[in-house]
């Protein structure tokens, strides 16, 4: 099954310094038939004023991952962690017991990013964060796993089982991966893709199971971002 939510039936909330669309409830943004996709709880795709951001606040028991797609975005912690993130490169925060954190973007422009939440299977473990730069070119082509519950992958560690990767893809060029078809796979391309031959548009959430192998072919330039969770 390959469901197309597309950009524009995403919530949407507008605060000024914050422009978010929501892929799933959030907030006041509320729909019972998107209240998650498998282990996926969040995919928030946010566009954040300079100078601006989000001030300290409370998480618990939820592994938090950031995909910045331009700007930056600036962490600080209770934990006493602080650490910029630039575009194409990611942050993981397990919120474990709780902590308490900020992101701001502290740049001259505008920050997009992803936030990506994915429910953790470690209740009550220590929390902690990490930040990986993952140039772009390093992934022009093919997936590169950016955050795992596999410790020993090379990648940024989670308390779940799910992987973030990430690609890039020229026009007129196709990738593939293979899928266990009873897990949940989210996408989110920036440009036209065809998911398995479906359509989907840019920012279009694209929730897939069932599927033992997809394959994404680019009708634009397109940056990709996929999470595999149960």
């Amino acid at each position: 099954m390959i469901d197309i939510r597309p950009f524009d039936s995403l919530g949407h909330a507008d605060h000024g310094w914050l422009d978010a669309r929501h892929h799933f409830s959030f907030a006041n943004y509320y729909d019972p038939s998107r209240m998650g996709w498998g282990r996926i709880r969040v995919w928030n795709d946010d566009q954040i004023a300079a100078k601006s951001g989000f001030p300290p606040h409370p998480h618990r028991d939820m592994e938090i991952v950031t995909y910045v797609r331009t700007g930056a975005i600036t962490h600080q912690d209770s934990m006493g962690n602080k650490g910029r993130t630039g575009a194409g490169d990611v942050q993981v925060m397990s919120a474990g017991t709780g902590v308490q954190h900020a992101e701001y973007n502290l740049e001259d422009e505008q920050t997009t990013l992803f936030q990506i939440w994915i429910e953790t299977d470690k209740a009550s473990a220590s929390p902690s964060w990490g930040a990986m730069p993952f140039p772009k070119e390093s992934r022009n082509g093919a997936f590169q796993l950016l955050a795992s519950g596999d410790p020993d992958d090379g990648s940024l560690t989670i308390n779940a089982d799910a992987r973030v990767l990430g690609a890039t893809v020229k026009a007129g060029d196709s990738i593939a991966i293979d899928a266990d078809p009873a897990r949940h796979l989210y996408l989110v391309p920036s440009g036209r893709v065809r998911v398995n031959g479906i359509e989907a548009n840019p920012r279009d959430g694209v929730a897939i199971t069932g599927e033992s192998k997809v394959e994404i072919a680019a009708e634009d330039d397109s940056e990709l971002v996929l999470v595999d969770a149960r």
